[in-house]
Parts: C-alpha cells; sequence; structure tokens
C-alpha cells in the first residue's frame, strides 16, 4: 500500500509496533475525550480560499528564536523512540535536520543528549526539560544541553503527576530491559524498566518529578542558563500572560496529545485567546492534532508561528525508521505546499486569520 498520508503510517505502525509500545504512544488519558478533540476541531473549523493570486511559486519558509527553518513543522519531544524503531531518536533527529525542521529531544530519551548532538549535528536541535525534586540532576541536564549546543529549553510545564493513562496501567507498561532513560544512570537509568504493578513510567514520575514546581522555579531556570526558556503545556490565556511577565522567550501550546487532564481543550480551540493575549510578545507555538497540510494553515491562521508533531513522527519511525520519518515529513510537506497553493497563499505571510472559521460562521446564516 502506497503511504500518501499520516493516516496510513499510523496503520502501518499498528501493525509493526508491539502492544505495550503502541499503547503507550497511541492513548491519552481518561475517556480519550482530549485525544478525539484534537483532531475532530480542526474538522469543525472551514478554510475561505482567495484566488487568481499568483501562486506559481512559494516559500513557506521561517525563522524561529533566529534559527532559520525550511518549514514550520518541526518534531515535538516523545520519550523512549527506540521503542518504535532501533533507530529511535537520532533517526528521528536526522530526519529533520533534512527537512530543514526543529527536534525536540525528549528527557526521557533513549539516546543521550551527547549521543544525539554528534550524530545530528546539522538539525536545530531543542530539549524539552522536566524539573526534577533532585534540582541538581534538572541542573546537571541544562548544563548537558549547553555544551551539546542545543539551542533552546522546552520546560513541560502540565505533569505535576502523570495523567490518568489507562492502557498503560493495564499492560503494566515498562521499558523493556535492553533499553534505559540514556540520559541518566544508574536507578534513574532502569527506573521505568520495572514497576510495582501498574504503570512504571506513573511510578517514576511520582518518584522524581517535582509537584510543588511554581513560576519561582521557572525564574530559578532563567537565572541558571542562557538558553532561551520555551514553556510547553499552556492552555489559557492568564498561563501564557504569565508567562510573558516571567520573561519567557516562547510558548508551546499543548496539552500533552491528551494524555494528561482529560476534556482539556482541543489545542486549536485553546490557541486564539492565547494569540490575543501575548501574541505579539511571545512566539506562540502549538503542537497536537497536525495530521494534514491544511491542519498546519489552520493553526498559522489563527495564530502559531509554526507547529510540531508527535504521534506521526512515531508513526513514520515505526514504519521504516529515519527512512519513514524523512518519507512522512515529504508527504506532510507536500500537502502543506497544496494547501498554500488552493488558498491563494504563496508566503507563509499572505495567510490571513480571515482564512480560518468554524463552521457555525455558515450555519448562523440560514
Amino acid at each position: 500500500m502506497a503511504l500518501v498520508s499520516v493516516a496510513d503510517f499510523e496503520l502501518k505502525a499498528n501493525g509493526k509496533l508491539e502492544k505495550n509500545a503502541l499503547d503507550y504512544y497511541k492513548n491519552g488519558a481518561g475517556e480519550q475525550v482530549t485525544v478525539s478533540l484534537n483532531h475532530e476541531a480542526y474538522k469543525r473549523l472551514r478554510l475561505r480560499p482567495r484566488f487568481l493570486r499568483d501562486v506559481s511559486h512559494l516559500d513557506v519558509s521561517c525563522e524561529i528564536l533566529g534559527e532559520q527553518l525550511q518549514w514550520p513543522l518541526g518534531i515535538a519531544p516523545s520519550a523512549m523512540q527506540k521503542l518504535a524503531h532501533p533507530d529511535g531518536e537520532i533517526g528521528m533527529a536526522r530526519a529533520a535536520g533534512k527537512a530543514g525542521s526543529i527536534y525536540i529531544l525528549s528527557t526521557l530519551s533513549t539516546t543521550s543528549l551527547e549521543d544525539l548532538a554528534a550524530a545530528a549535528p546539522e538539525t536545530c536541535k531543542w530539549f524539552q526539560l522536566y524539573i526534577y525534586k533532585e534540582r541538581s540532576v534538572t541542573e546537571q541536564l541544562v548544563r548537558r544541553a549547553e555544551r551539546a549546543n542545543f539551542k533552546a529549553l522546552v520546560v513541560t510545564i502540565d505533569t505535576p503527576i502523570n495523567g490518568d493513562r489507562r492502557a498503560d496501567a493495564r499492560n503494566k507498561f515498562c521499558l523493556p530491559s535492553h533499553l534505559s532513560l540514556a540520559n541518566f544512570e544508574g536507578e534513574m537509568a532502569q527506573g521505568v524498566v520495572s514497576c510495582g504493578g501498574g504503570s512504571g513510567l506513573n511510578e517514576y514520575v511520582a518518584t522524581h518529578y517535582d509537584p510543588s514546581i511554581t513560576w519561582k522555579d521557572i525564574k530559578w531556570l532563567q537565572q541558571l542558563t542562557h538558553l532561551p526558556v520555551i514553556l510547553k503545556g499552556i492552555l489559557t490565556a492568564e498561563d501564557a500572560e504569565l508567562a510573558r511577565e516571567f520573561g519567557c522567550s516562547g510558548i508551546i501550546v499543548s496539552n500533552h496529545g491528551g494524555r494528561q487532564l482529560d476534556t482539556a481543550p482541543a489545542t486549536i480551540e485553546a490557541l486564539p485567546e492565547i494569540v490575543a493575549a501575548v501574541g505579539n510578545d511571545l512566539v506562540v507555538m502549538l503542537d497536537g492534532g497536525i495530521m494534514q497540510g491544511n491542519d498546519i494553515f489552520k493553526a498559522l491562521a489563527l495564530g502559531a508561528k509554526t507547529v510540531f508533531i508527535g504521534r506521526p513522527a512515531l508513526w513514520g519511525l515505526a514504519t521504516n525508521g529515519q527512512a519513514g520519518v524523512e518519507q512522512l515529513l515529504h508527504v506532510m510537506r507536500d500537502d502543506f505546499e497544496v494547501t498554500m497553493k488552493l488558498t491563494g497563499c504563496p508566503s507563509l505571510a499572505d495567510i490571513q486569520s480571515t482564512m480560518v472559521v468554524h463552521e457555525s460562521a455558515y450555519w448562523t446564516r440560514f
């Protein structure tokens, strides 16, 4: 079967991944309402194309925090990528680099910061960070990211505890013994390998992540590093305004792929209020639910400067390692360019907010 959409890659990956890994990647929290919302919300938005415009040449390049990128899509942090394929994080990062995209490495990666930096030196790399109870652990990760030439820190703020991920509990999710959390040593490297009856990841998070963190810890982190600090997990204008007040360089509107708080809004639903509040002051980005080119377009029209994909990239990796991710990104780039041409936008600057409206805008006319 030809792979011509994200859904095709997902179907192929479903047949290749072991149940432990597939359920971990695919499922969300609770009844998975937010997982569904992330996709369904895009379907409720209508495009308003403009015609008789010259779209014979496209320029979809963009600049994000001083980095020149070939297009406004990057790869979001996903933990333990060698569960999907032995190429793991290195395959993902190399594919992102070839596509001219940002790659965000997870703290809970199965490849170390240093090994990834050496294997993908040309890729624009950011490092996703958790704040640990033992602050020296976080500080050491920051210093290693700085030395390895990562360009920004992405602090995930929506995980004081792990969400109610029922599939992981049923499966007693554990990292296979031949893999480890490569940014750590000893117990912290092997902490998801064994579990006491439920999800090994839940136990790891409860043991090590600090549920007491507040905005003062964001200030502490900023004073610790010269790297830009980006907050991932913002879903309200109020928290976006606090991110601005505390001097963050950017935010990623994210609900953790629907894996934390079920019935939280889809990220595309939360985006407009956040852009209205801080869009002139912060780099506003988004992840969650991006499946095709016109999803990217809708997010940009509503104010995001770039978007990130998580699960789709994992489906590409599971399908055929680095080559699968490269193919997946090529499919999405082509689809985005088709949307750009069919909406009459030869460049990102031509995308206007008036080009996207909720479906209700049409029904109220009757």
